[in-house]
């Protein structure tokens, strides 16, 4: 991933990605406190282009899933190639980022931020129907269940989590037991649930140069 500060990314796209949990909903965001894109304050910026339009939506959508751009290119490109019948490109490829175990274990609430979640599951912190999954991409399926490392469950990283899962909202397709600190995928992640602060359509122009 680029080593520029999360918070600038935020406000080169304009918008709040969630890349520092809750940081990011309270008055020390940096979207809050300079809600303008990094550089000299003020400063006038020339038009930005079609192809500038569309790197941004890019970035916007990458950034939001923490990805490396090898790997979000990857994802669009699956999601060109299978788009057919009622399934666009843009639904497939937002089901394809959800059902990353990485994405999920944010979704689930086991971390603030997909960047946190991203940690937790490449040190071994994961588990996947009992068993260890040390890989942020994998992919999940209808049935699977997430739970945490039973030998980790008492570090400092999941302290209080009962306490701060309460006003987590979960996706429709996930089911989490909180007291067990167990999640279920219960069917396919739905796309206008999910609502990323993109235009999908600039994604694939972008791609498709």
């Amino acid at each position: 991933m680029s080593k520029e500060p999360k918070c600038k990314k935020c406000r080169r796209a304009g918008v709040k990605l969630f890349l520092k949990g809750t940081r990011c909903t309270g008055p020390k965001c940096a979207m809050v406190k300079k809600n303008y894109p990094p550089g000299e304050k003020g400063k006038r910026r020339s038009k930005t282009s079609e192809y500038g339009k569309e790197l941004n939506e890019k970035q916007k959508l990458r950034n939001w899933y923490n990805l490396r751009e090898k790997q979000f290119k990857n994802y669009v490109i699956e999601a060109m190639k299978r788009q057919g019948g009622e399934e666009g490109s843009g639904d497939i490829l937002i089901k394809n980022l959800e059902n990353r175990l990485d994405n999920t274990v944010y979704r689930l609430g086991l971390a603030e931020s997909r960047p946190k979640a991203k940690q937790l599951v490449g040190h071994g912190l994961i588990f996947v129907n009992g068993r260890k999954i040390d890989i942020p991409s994998y992919s999940l399926e209808e049935g699977d269940v997430i739970s945490v490392n039973p030998n980790k469950i008492d570090s400092q990283l999941f302290e209080n989590l009962t306490e701060k899962l309460k006003d987590q909202d979960i996706p429709s397709w996930l089911f989490f037991d909180r007291k067990k600190l167990e999640g279920k995928v219960t069917g396919e992640p739905v796309p206008e649930e999910v609502e990323p602060p993109v235009r999908m359509t600039s994604i694939f122009e972008f791609y498709s140069r």
